[in-house]
């Protein structure tokens, strides 16, 4: 505990804070609206504040920050949070441009955003699953085989084309910093920008068949692959699309249809693609791993350092294991940003 820094500590403060704030001062009009009961397997959340800009922010393109996230009912409460999360923090919440992907068209989904965030920029785009649907192997974990798991790999065929550069987020993430640090990261020549965790036992990520094929491994010559976790990248768009990263992907999943290389779902072809060759970032911008394994999702603890992104990645949701009275510490940290409205206060 003595290790985290002020940054999270006051973010955390400054969220328990804005809990109660919308807890205890809704405005009349808006609790009259929340206490009908969910009409769909969808849940329903509280309005969250508005957030406007401070004085030195711009309003022109060019101080759009765009930001990409998947949306699925199942992990929307993740995604409201995370959403939360990122305009709490920023210093500039009206400059962000959400670009949600979903893959089946659920309207009750986008009704629940324009209540939760009626001022939110955002908008909704349909990623067609047949893309990904003959390509995906089995993994070691059933929600990795999703094909919205793989919309990542086509932002630059889904997003319009003035949208050059774009912050990849998953929705089992919060931030507690400002996403503008994150945003104007130097990517230089590279396509991704990234944590890179290089001390990780990156031979795991391969089977012993693809080792042993030196067709195969010599992917990486003239490389030093590090580990990298594709739910928080920066991609400078233009360049993902100049130079054809969508099918050197697919490409990658094509091989493993046929020889079963890897194990995991959309992780291992960015890094055979991509790892060793991207901009890394500061380890701050992804405490990745607060889900715990892939297998079973015991608790992990946080990273040593500081932090501006905690991300629940592995097996184990925030939200369902504090539904389930058996959440791991590192869950408490997101329940700050928790809009969901439970039927019992519904009722209430």
């Amino acid at each position: 505990m003595a290790s985290w820094r002020s940054t999270f500590s006051s973010s955390l403060l400054t969220g328990l804070l804005c809990l109660l704030l919308i807890q205890h001062h809704l405005p009349a009009a808006t609790a009259t609206v929340m206490t009908q009961k969910p009409t769909s397997d969808v849940p329903i959340f509280r309005e969250a504040p508005i957030f406007r800009n401070g004085e030195t922010c711009g309003s022109s393109n060019a101080d759009k920050i765009h930001v990409a996230m998947t949306l699925d009912s199942n992990y929307l409460r993740g995604t409201m949070a995370a959403v939360f999360s990122i305009l709490q923090h920023s210093t500039c919440p009206e400059n962000v441009m959400f670009h949600f992907l979903w893959s089946k068209y659920e309207p009750e989904v986008v009704t629940n955003i324009n209540s939760t965030f009626p001022h939110l920029n955002f908008k909704v785009y349909r990623f067609n699953s047949n893309l990904v649907r003959g390509k995906i192997s089995t993994s070691i974990r059933q929600a990795l085989d999703q094909p919205l798991n793989y919309a990542r790999i086509y932002l630059a065929d889904t997003l319009p084309a003035d949208v050059g550069r774009v912050i990849y987020l998953d929705s089992d993430i919060v931030v507690v910093d400002d996403i503008v640090k994150l945003w104007k990261v130097e990517l230089r020549d590279k396509v991704v920008a990234a944590p890179e965790y290089c001390h990780a036992n990156f031979t795991k990520y391969f089977t012993d068949l693809f080792w042993s094929d030196p067709d195969l491994s010599n992917t990486f010559e003239d490389r030093n692959p590090c580990y990298f976790n594709t739910g928080v990248m920066v991609v400078d768009i233009d360049k993902w699309r100049k130079g054809g990263y969508t099918q050197r992907v697919e490409k990658w999943m094509g091989v493993q249809k046929q020889k079963r290389i890897y194990h995991l779902g959309s992780l291992p072809p960015f890094l055979l693609v991509l790892a060793g060759d991207i901009k890394g970032v500061d380890h701050r911008w992804n405490q990745h791993g607060l889900g715990g394994d892939n297998l079973e999702g015991k608790c992990w603890n946080l990273h040593p350092g500081p932090i501006s992104l905690l991300h629940w990645s592995g097996k184990g949701k925030p939200w369902f294991r504090l539904d389930s009275g058996k959440p791991c510490t590192v869950d408490h940290f997101w329940t700050p940003y928790d809009l969901y409205r439970s039927a019992q206060s519904l009722e209430e």
